[in-house]
């Protein structure tokens, strides 16, 4: 695994904050002045890529790529998966990615101002286009595996990871880097911005985010980079990867309803099919990573949806999303990684701000501090606009 995020930029300091319930939101004067109602937001440090990546390679790279690349050199130093490594093995990529804005406008304002499509330069193509990320890493590894984009809203990051698997399982790849990334700039979420749904709580960042309780007034967007390489059991075994945990199933559904509000029914289904693949009681299950973004009504129906599911076997629930705030393409991806780092270490990370339940969310039992337990299996949630439903169930690895 790798992540870049605002809650840290390396697997290590990453688990610390999510031990600590460390939040990574601020707020962003730039927003402001630009227009946007809500000027919060997770942040992260721009990586310096010229000592890495030739100038040549930098060009066609994107905001999102340089998060996604850094995400996947740790994940693949932790994998011990060398330069040379692609040259005799086949690897795969999937990664998570819904859009591109900042390229796009810049390219439209050079064109705009200099009405001459010439001067955009040779990048600009790369940059923009939805499927950037794979393109780029996929040129820069030398990767001669499945190539493509998922596009999937907020559950870009959680599809990659399902499908991976299936492909795997399928016997069609060995390896696969599947992930997620979001750009954090201002352009990115002016149009989210313009819905209203981004929490107004400028004045405490750390407060804003609040999945579950019954105060919340919104969501905060984030971003960064997640990677995560899934392979076969026999090809890790085979050359000595060391095996973090297992991908046991994977349930997907539609909604079939309105573009932008959830419902109970479509969680319900990809969570019972994630278990019925899975070959998971409810009550096996120790920890769910919500997707609860700290919207009134998408944390209220999918808290009816865990109950519905779960019942009476009550898991530990946190949503990451209240230290994280909401990281979009990224977060299917990033709270996999997340929950396996509590997996790994026997805790499971606190929902932050969590101090009022609401009469969905008190059925649950929501994680408002750290606790310190042992768990071997998690669910964990992603859905996104258009009814678009995955969740993955993942096991602790054990020799």
């Amino acid at each position: 695994m790798g992540i870049y995020s605002c809650i840290g930029t390396s697997l290590e300091e990453v688990k610390q904050s999510l031990y600590e319930g460390k939040s990574g939101i601020v707020y962003d004067e730039e927003r402001k002045a630009f227009g946007f109602q809500s000027a919060l937001t997770g942040m992260v440090p721009k990586p310096d890529l010229k000592n890495l990546l030739s100038r040549r390679q930098r060009v066609s790279i994107g905001e999102e790529t340089e998060y996604a690349y850094m995400a996947t050199l740790e994940a693949l130093k932790n994998a011990k998966i060398d330069d040379a490594f692609f040259d005799e093995n086949e690897v795969g990529i999937l990664y998570g990615n819904d859009s591109v804005s900042k390229a796009i406008i810049e390219a439209t304002d050079i064109i705009r101002e200099k009405k001459d499509t010439a001067l955009i330069g040779s990048g600009a193509i790369f940059k923009s286009m939805n499927s950037t990320v794979t393109m780029n890493l996929s040129t820069i590894f030398r990767l001669r595996g499945v190539n493509m984009t998922i596009s999937a809203a907020c559950a870009s990051g959680s599809h990659s990871v399902g499908l991976g698997f299936h492909l795997i399982k399928s016997g069609l790849q060995d390896i696969i880097i599947c992930g997620g990334a979001q750009e954090i700039n201002k352009y990115a979420m002016a149009s989210f911005d313009g819905l209203g749904v981004f929490s107004p709580k400028e004045t405490d960042p750390a407060k804003a985010s609040r999945p579950f309780d019954s105060n919340r007034d919104g969501l905060v967007p984030s971003g960064g980079g997640a990677t995560l390489i899934l392979e076969s059991y026999e090809s890790a075994v085979k050359r000595g990867a060391p095996i973090v945990a297992e991908v046991i199933g994977y349930g997907f559904s539609s909604n079939g309803g309105h573009i932008s509000t959830p419902n109970v029914e479509g969680p319900a289904t990809a969570m019972r099919r994630a278990l019925e693949q899975a070959g998971v009681q409810p009550c096996e299950i120790g920890y769910i990573n919500a997707h609860a973004t700290s919207t009134p009504l998408g944390d209220a129906n999918e808290a009816r949806a865990i109950f519905e599911v779960f019942g009476e076997s009550n898991p530990y629930v946190s949503s990451t999303k209240s230290m994280t705030g909401h990281e979009c393409w990224m977060a299917g991806a990033s709270e996999l990684i997340y929950s396996t780092l509590m997996m790994q270490n026997d805790f499971i990370a606190p929902n932050i701000n969590f101090e009022t339940p609401d009469e969905a969310s008190q059925k649950l039992n929501i994680a408002s501090k750290t606790v310190n337990k042992k768990f071997d299996i998690y669910l964990s949630n992603s859905f996104g606009f258009g009814g678009t439903n995955s969740a993955v169930v993942v096991k602790k690895f054990k020799e």
